[in-house]
């Protein structure tokens, strides 16, 4: 029954996603007129944190994780008191919708928020109206 009502929609792998063991990044996810644009929050990644591609044909696969970073001073030897933050780590999936032009996508890192630009494809020209001479033998 969820597949019958989730089947066509491009929001059925926001629902039905693979499991990650890592969190899911809030998104927010905007239609214009020329194409669809994602937002991620990426706190604390740069460009070579995030690994943006395609899967499957029509399937947006967003991830990312920190790498590790050398030591700061004597740490082997510091005492934790709180430890909230980890490792910032994410994964995101999303099955794009029909007519859009995945070999132009383009993802930027800026200020902790990962922008992804999916253009459409050009609507196809409605076609005019146009009239037709009858003709008749009487």
């Amino acid at each position: 029954m969820a597949d019958l009502f989730f089947g066509g929609s491009p929001f059925r792998r926001l629902l039905y996603a693979r499991p990650f063991a890592s969190a899911t990044a809030a998104m927010d996810w905007v239609e214009t007129p020329t194409s669809h644009v994602l937002r991620i929050n990426v706190p604390g990644l740069g460009k070579d944190d995030v690994k943006v591609q395609v899967e499957d044909g029509n399937v947006l696969s967003v991830r990312g994780a920190a790498k590790e970073k050398g030591k700061e001073g004597n740490e082997e030897e510091a005492v934790w008191h709180v430890a909230e933050r980890g490792k910032p780590e994410f994964a995101r999936e999303v099955a794009l919708p029909e007519h859009v032009r995945v070999e132009q996508i383009r993802a930027s890192v800026d200020n902790g928020v990962l922008t992804v630009v999916v253009p459409k494809e050009p609507a196809p020209a409605r076609p005019r109206t146009r009239p037709i001479a009858v003709s008749s033998k009487l």
